[in-house]
Order: C-alpha cells, then structure tokens, then sequence
C-alpha cells in the first residue's frame, strides 16, 4: 500500500508542475534545470550553454512540462550573452525552443544549433527564435548576425538582422550578437490572433515598442498540449561561450520583468577587490613560482614532441586551426590502426576528438616549402566554409615542421574505390550507383556556381569520393583546390591531379577550369559505370573500351560485370554517352556542371550524336606531353602526382 500512495503523489505533483506554466529566474543558482551536453550553471549562477570546445551541443530545459491551452499562447523574456573565443568568429549561436522532449537526441552541432539531424521536419513539433550568428546558405540564412522565427525547420519562416528601436533618439539601432555585451529578448506569441513578436534590445533599455521580427501564423497543430521550454547552443570549428543569465517564462499574460540588479556578472566582468585575495597573493605568487618552474621543465620536454609552426599572419584564421596534440592524441599518436589510406601526397587518419568525441579524418600533407604558403592556407579556410550535402566538410588545418594536416569530417563507409574495386568489398548495385553520381555531380555543381567564388576542385576520382553511413556520395580531399571570383579567369599553375583524370589541354595552358573538372568528372562516371579505372597496364584506355563499344552498338556490353543484370538500360546508356561527351578533347564541346545535372535528373535531353562523338573521339591524340609519364605510371591506381618534370610545366602559380 505504501509504493502506491509514494507514485500517487509523485504523479500529482507532476502534474501540478506541468499545469503552473510561470517562473522567474534571476540568475540560476540552486536552479532546477534539466542540463544535457556541455551546459552547466557556473558558481556565479550563469547558466553556460557552451564553452571554447569545438563542434559541442548545450541543452537546457525546465524540467517539468507545461500545460499549453488551446489556442496556445505564450510570453517570456530573457537575457543573454555571446562570448566568442576569437574576435569577429564565434559559435553559431543561441536557441529559445519549445519542444515535445527535453532530450534532443541525434542533434547535431554547427548549423544545426543542437536543435535537429538535419534542416527539421513537420514531426518535430519544435518552435524556436534563433539567435544565429553563422550565415549558413543551406539554411537560406539572411546574414552571419540576425534573429528568426523557426517551425519544425532551421529554414526561418521570417528573420531579420539584429537591431533595435532606439525610442529616445527615435532611430533603428545594430546589434552585434557575438559583441560580448548581454542583451534582452522578448517573445510573445499569441494563439488568439495567431501573431509571433520577438524584440530585442542591449540590457537596461527598455521593451520596444515595435518587435523586430513578427509574423502571424496558427501554431496549433504544432504546439502540443504539453511542451517543455528551454535553451539550446552549439559551437563548430569557431567557439564562444553562450551565456543566459535570467529567464521569465508565463502562460497567462506577459512574462514577469526581471530584477536586471540581481543578475549574475559576466566572466571579466569588473568585481570587487577581495582583502583576502590582496593578502594571499604574495604567498601564492612565491608558490606559483616553484610550481612554475617544475612546469617549465616539463613543458620543454614536450615541446619538441607538439611543437607547431605558426607565423603572425595565421592568428586571422585562429578558428579553423587545430592543435598538433589534439589531433595526435585523437589518432593515438597516428597510429597505423587508424590508417584509412595512403596516397602520392599523404596519408589518412580516423581520429576522434578527446573532448567532443566527433569523428574526424586527419590527412598529413608533406609541405616543406614556405613559398606561397599563406596563399594555400587562406584557400584551405575558404574551402572550410562550403556547406553542401554532397561534399565532406573541411574543418580547419595544422601545420608542424614539414607537414600540413587537413582535418575532415569522417565518412563511414570510405573511400567509392573500395566498392569499386575491392574483391572483398560487396558490390554496388545500378540504384546506388546513379544515387552517388547524382550527388557528386550536385556537389561540383556548388563548386563552379553555386558559392561566391568559383572553386576549381583538380583531383576527381573514386578515390576522393567518400561514402557515409547511408552510402551518400560526398566529394572530399580538397588539398589541391583553387579558387577564383566568379567572371574572371584562373591563374597558371603546377599541373597536379591524377593519369587518366587529367584534361589534354591542361599540358598546353597549365590552366585549371571548371572544364578540366568536367573532364575528369566525365573519367569518373565511366569509372562507376564499368567498374574499370580510367588507365590500366595492357589494356586500352576506358574512353577507347567505352568508344568501340558504341561503335559496336553495343555500348551496354561496356557496363561493370559485377553489377549482372540488375540495372536500368536507359540510365546506364544515359551515364555511359555522358561520360564520354565530358571527355571531349575540345573543352568548349563539354558540358557545363549545370548542364550535366539537368541530364542526369532528366530536365534536360542529352544532345549528342554518335557519329560525331565516335568521330571526333576517334581522331583525338593523348597529348604528348603526357605519353612518358603515362609510360612511368601505367596504372592509375598509382596516387595522385605534381607534373612538373619537364620545362612545359615551369609555369608557377
């Protein structure tokens, strides 16, 4: 009889606690939250979301749900602030959501704001105000510093960049998010009208009179009968500490004002000499030095061990550098059991994060020279800001003695050549190979048009096409890229990539186009298609195997064995003629990326006639330049290889 009466009263005290929708914290000290990830309420009573770990989710949740009437409305007020690690970079931001569960599980950080998987979906039930200060394009974000309305997607249903009205000097005021300095924010939203306010302002003005974002619109049937009500925060390869330092919450009328005296301070904030502080530092300081000491013998040891170069013209890209320990210590030393694969320009690492835990892959870059160094390494940041679904996100960089390390997102299933061409390895049917195609060809097409530079990648391949857990083909390795604004023309350089991949004109201008991409995105779909490599020892070429096929009429016969039967005629043929036309020796004759994709998605008719293709591909020469190396490396298994042996190739960047 007691066990029942003890769960009674445990219910009904819940109960109670989900039906009292008003609260008011000053501060969080002794406050009964529900923290997940790296939040945690500081001595002080700030209520931290995040701190200067990179790609880190902070959740916190009142712990009880609340009884949301019908039609829903709500009111709260709360004060924030963002600290960034780094001047003018920080994480991505803050949060304000009502959610069914206040265990966000599989959410992720970055863009995502710890709030979904990916961009959200109708059964989430999560309304939010984000306070966002990365510029995602995915996400159709306005700017790198606005405030927006979310519904069951990351995709604002109205945003505005950060600011206030000014009501004594009656004008628009800017908001800086990541200024450090704590600011108010008011949302309302009533279920009656349907309308959703949010208001904004630096800390002791007052309420605006006009909200800065408003829109109107029936929440019903997304706001469930009852709903937990928190915050949430995340960090990406940037950092900053996302503080709350009081919240007010009601379901009946305006959320209660905040005592703005009694919050907690800001760490840095200027505090009160402490007599017994002023007392102790000399005891201390005669302590610390002994202490000192002993460290400075200890740190000399390892210093050779981790030492980094790093000139003063790096701090700009402070963000996306990582420490050689971390990364040594996330690949226990680079040892070879993490080895994912080795190449003509490096080796490959899976790794994992010591604080995060997120799972990454370190490529270790011999680079002895310094000459042109801050160049690459600026094109590397740039790189690390492309945001696609079909390319593996570039996290930052290190650099130690002769070597660059490039950090990537890990992909689970590997490399596309091990499907390709691994005997062990079980064979990808037609359906998911047209899948990976398509996702490429949707990742180059970013590259050439879809991004505010034009990014030139140089090394397509099987090889450099990774996998993840759902076999989503992702284009990786972006060592050799380079970029150039949109309308202008690309510079000579070194001639790199990999034999069978290369465009012929490439040995007469020493020029990387999007055309030269084409081309070897052209060698790459006969790669999948035949499961053969573009080069093979003793046997012709695959353009020349592909070619006589169709000469033949017989161009299906062209297509991997491994595959039997089970494929679909009408793409494999559609694959196969395309391939071949973005092998054109003319680059004027290829394709375009946009082009290429509305092929493959079947907007578009491909165009080509086999008579011409046949004859044109029939007459063309590999270029000469090329013949002695392809005798030194006759198969293109062989890695990726810098050609510049002969005076053709002197041209420098």
């Amino acid at each position: 009889m007691l066990l029942p009466g003890i769960l009674t009263v445990i219910l009904l005290a819940e109960l109670a606690a989900s039906s009292d929708g008003n609260f008011t914290f000053n501060g969080f000290s002794g406050a009964n939250l529900t923290l997940n990830g790296f939040a945690a309420i500081t001595s002080e009573g700030l209520l931290c979301l995040t701190n200067d770990t990179q790609q880190v989710i902070g959740h916190a949740f009142y712990p009880f749900r609340l009884r949301f009437g019908k039609p829903p409305s709500f009111s709260s007020t709360f004060v924030f602030a963002i600290k960034p690690t780094f001047p003018h970079t920080s994480g991505h931001g803050i949060a304000f959501a009502l959610s069914p569960s206040k265990e966000l599980r599989g959410s992720l950080p970055s863009q995502h704001l710890g709030l979904f998987a990916d961009t959200g979906s109708a059964r989430d039930h999560i309304v939010a105000v984000e306070l966002d200060t990365v510029e995602n394009v995915e996400f159709k974000d306005i700017n790198n510093n606005h405030v927006g309305i979310d519904v069951n997607s990351l995709v604002s249903v109205n945003s505005t960049p950060a600011a206030y009205y000014d009501t004594k000097e009656g004008v628009v005021k800017g908001l800086q998010l990541i200024s450090g300095e704590p600011m108010q924010v008011w949302v309302d939203f009533s279920g009656e009208d349907m309308r959703f306010d949010v208001a904004v302002a630096p800390l002791r003005e007052s309420k605006p009179k006009a909200p800065l974002v408003s829109s109107r619109f029936n929440l019903s049937s997304v706001i469930s009968d009852t709903m937990y009500v928190g915050f949430s925060a995340s960090t990406g390869a940037a950092t900053g500490s996302h503080y709350i330092l009081g919240w007010s919450f009601s379901l009946d009328g305006d959320a209660s004002p905040l005592d703005l005296s009694a919050l907690p301070r800001l760490p840095g904030s200027p505090k009160k000499k402490s007599v017994v502080l002023v007392i102790s530092l000399p005891v201390a300081a005669v302590l610390l030095l002994v202490v000192a000491m002993v460290i400075v013998v200890l740190y000399l040891r390892r210093r050779k061990k981790f030492a980094e170069v790093l000139e003063d013209w790096e701090h700009e890209f402070g963000p996306h550098r990582f420490h050689y320990k971390d990364l040594y210590r996330a690949t226990k030393g680079f040892d070879d059991e993490n080895l994912l694969g080795a190449g003509g320009f490096g080796r490959v690492y899976r790794g994992v994060l010591s604080k995060s835990k997120i799972e990454i892959a370190v490529k270790k870059i011999s680079h002895e020279s310094k000459q042109g160094m801050r160049e690459f390494i600026s094109e590397i940041v740039s790189v690390g800001r492309l945001r696609h679904r079909n390319l593996v996100q570039l996290l930052g960089y290190c650099r130690r003695h002769g070597e660059l390390l490039l950090v990537y997102d890990y992909m689970a299933n590997g490399s596309l050549d091990r499907f390709l061409f691994d005997g062990n390895q079980a064979p990808l049917n037609w359906s998911q190979r047209f899948h990976i195609i398509k996702g490429v060809a949707a990742g180059l097409l970013y590259l050439h048009e879809g991004w505010e530079q034009v990014v030139i990648h140089r090394d397509i391949k099987a090889g450099n096409i990774l996998l993840d857990s759902e076999l989503n083909g992702k284009l990786g390795d972006f060592g050799l890229a380079r970029l150039y604004d949109h309308g202008t023309n690309s510079q000579t350089t070194h001639i790199v990539g990999t034999l069978g991949y290369l465009a012929p004109e490439l040995s007469r201008t020493g020029k990387a186009t999007t055309h030269t991409d084409v081309y070897a995105f052209g060698a790459f779909l006969l790669e999948v298609a035949c499961g053969k490599r573009p080069l093979q020892l003793d046997a012709p070429g695959l353009v020349d195997f592909v070619l006589e096929c169709w000469k033949m009429s017989t161009i299906l016969e062209a297509r991997d064995p491994k595959m039997g039967d089970d494929y679909a005629a009408k793409e494999m043929e559609l694959v196969l003629q395309l391939g071949l036309l973005c092998s054109h020796p003319d680059p004027m004759f290829r394709p375009s990326m946009k082009q290429v994709v509305q092929i493959l998605e079947g907007d578009a008719p491909l165009t080509v006639s086999p008579d011409g293709m046949i004859s044109c591909l029939s007459a063309r020469q590999y270029d000469e330049s090329f013949d002695h190396l392809v005798l030194s490396y006759p198969s293109s298994s062989a890695a990726t290889h810098v050609l510049h042996s002969s005076p053709l190739f002197s041209a420098t960047r």
